[in-house]
């Protein structure tokens, strides 16, 4: 468990226990303390496991009365609730491809955050902390919220990239492993844009609340604006995401249907070839007694064998040829990229 102590409106960082950083949530007025709890997957399971080791640290920082029943728990969806005095939130954070829940209780006087693992958005937040000093707690819970919200726009854009890019290569050279690339990306948008919409839905609900009152600070309010502001273009960009996807799965078809009409124009001209030829072997090949008693000389064999066959070959180019059945195919070939 790694427990980090940023003293504001200073930003200097420094690594402490639990215990020390009661005592600083206790003497400072203005504070942030973060808890990295230890991933789940190096915890023993049960009862005193990991489900429970973040409310042990609730209580260990001496904030078992102020925050609510849910805080800390591990699995507890995205939520925000608003306590007279003080406001808590499980917050999505996107780290390194994954999704990560981290809980924050804001009071007038300190942010707590917990999480599991390592976050590298918390990190950016202590370093944006130290340049932009905000003055209060509640200005640290909007930077919070804010960089979550940055995290989600990041990862949108990196992957709307990716689909661009991923077009490009398909208009080059069509492999199959483009469409599962497609697929995981597709999968990616639709996750961002599952956590992203509650997390924006339940904060509205407590900001729009608060905003309603007389008492809430204009400050306040211009932060809570631009939150609301900065929600709403991340979501549209993970909808361009999303739109991005279905694109290039279309061209993806588009390039599949176009390659399979070449296909079948040339198993037109195969039919269109040997489909005389084959009706000229067949009708010779019947056991009539005119063919087999009347044509008995060698020159009868190769006009009918050789000769018919080899004018019904011709004609049937020759439709070919005029048809310019050759030309659109020679034309389809060219327009590809190599």
């Amino acid at each position: 468990m790694i427990v980090s102590v940023v003293s504001m409106p200073g930003g200097t960082t420094t690594r402490t226990d639990l215990a020390g950083a009661r005592d600083r949530l206790a003497a400072s007025d203005f504070v942030l303390v973060d808890v990295a709890l230890p991933l789940a997957a190096d915890q023993p399971s049960g009862a005193d496991g990991p489900q429970n080791d973040g409310r042990r640290a609730v209580e260990a920082l001496g904030l078992a009365a102020e925050s609510p029943a849910w805080f800390g728990v591990t699995g507890e969806p995205v939520r925000a609730d608003f306590l007279g005095d003080r406001a808590c939130f499980v917050v999505p954070v996107v780290d390194d491809g994954r999704v990560v829940h981290v809980h924050a209780l804001a009071t007038e006087r300190h942010v707590v955050t917990l999480h599991r693992g390592p976050a590298a958005p918390l990190e950016n937040l202590a370093d944006r902390l130290a340049r932009e000093r905000p003055a209060d707690a509640v200005a640290v819970l909007f930077l919070l919220l804010q960089e979550s919200l940055d995290t989600f726009r990041r990862a949108a854009v990196a992957d709307l990239l990716a689909v661009e890019d991923l077009e490009d290569e398909m208009f080059e050279r069509r492999r199959p492993e483009q469409v599962y690339r497609l697929a995981r990306l597709r999968r990616r948008a639709a996750l961002l844009h599952h956590y992203l919409l509650p997390y924006l839905q339940s904060t509205d609900e407590i900001v729009m609340r608060r905003m309603l009152s007389r008492d809430f600070p204009e400050e306040r309010r211009r932060l809570a604006q631009e939150f609301q502001h900065t929600g709403r273009l991340v979501l549209t960009d993970i909808q361009a995401l999303q739109d991005a996807t279905r694109r290039a799965f279309a061209s993806y078809s588009s390039l599949v249907s176009g390659e399979q009409n070449g296909v079948i124009n040339r198993l037109a001209i195969v039919s269109t070839i040997f489909l005389p030829l084959t009706f000229l072997t067949g009708y010779f090949g019947m056991n009539f007694s005119y063919l087999t008693d009347e044509m008995e000389s060698r020159a009868v064999f190769w006009l009918l064998a050789v000769a018919l066959q080899a004018l019904v070959l011709a004609g049937a180019l020759y439709v070919l040829h005029r048809t310019h059945i050759w030309r659109r195919l020679r034309d389809d070939e060219g327009t590809r990229e190599p």
